[in-house]
């Protein structure tokens, strides 16, 4: 496995992100693992996690400038930190992200910070995909907006899970809107990282029994 993946998968780790247990995904899948960026809670933490998806984001789409859309709420945190740590390598780009419920007084509207031109490449930063729900969510929100160019999505683990099909629900995904979905690392980085150590072995176990259900076929 590559250091940064072990760095990174022993971040989530270390700052409750990744978690051991039984949980309900919000595709409804109850599921022996979770993980979760709304336990990010230091400034330290945050910043880190920024820095991952810099380093991916440098990876797979270069210096080229897009818009960074968080969706809300855990992927607002996220937008801004990745925001500042392309700044700190020399790419400032700018960001939004949504409100829950549209505002009907002052400015108005439903989305919040830099607004996208007609046209302008839009990268979605998200926590995780287990279904792809999220992810039509945001483009279903994201189609309000004129000339709308979905150029990626970045997120923090692909479970490796089906969707709708027996593919995985980030293929589908890119299938079903034209763009690339990027993970930082996916579940067999953590399910190799875990088999380290003899004590993880009934996680281990659980997450495999899960994936031969619920894994993707292709």
């Amino acid at each position: 496995m590559e250091s940064y993946k072990r760095e990174f998968i022993q971040f989530l780790e270390s700052a409750g992100v990744l978690k051991f247990g039984d949980f309900t995904a919000k595709s409804g899948r109850k599921i022996p693992y979770f993980i979760n960026a709304g336990d990010i809670k230091t400034g330290d933490q945050i910043s880190k996690l920024g820095e991952f998806y810099a380093k991916a984001y440098f990876e797979k789409v270069g210096n080229k400038r897009t818009v960074l859309y968080g969706p809300a709420y855990k992927g607002i945190p996220i937008a801004v930190s990745v925001a500042c740590a392309l700044s700190k390598e020399g790419l400032d780009v700018p960001f939004f992200f949504n409100r829950k419920e549209e505002k009907d007084h002052g400015e108005g509207g439903v989305f919040v910070g830099y607004k996208p031109k007609e046209n302008e490449e839009i990268v979605i930063v998200e926590d995780v995909i287990t279904a792809g729900t999220a992810i039509r969510e945001s483009m279903s929100i994201l189609s309000s907006l004129p000339g709308t160019k979905v150029a990626a999505t970045f997120v923090m683990v692909d479970r490796k899970e089906k969707g709708r099909t027996e593919k995985s629900a980030m293929a589908e995904v890119g299938e079903e809107f034209g763009f690339p979905v990027y993970s930082v690392v996916d579940v067999y980085d953590i399910i190799e990282y875990l088999e380290e150590k003899p004590e993880n072995k009934e996680n281990v176990d659980r997450i495999k029994a899960y994936l031969e259900i619920n894994g993707a076929k292709a």
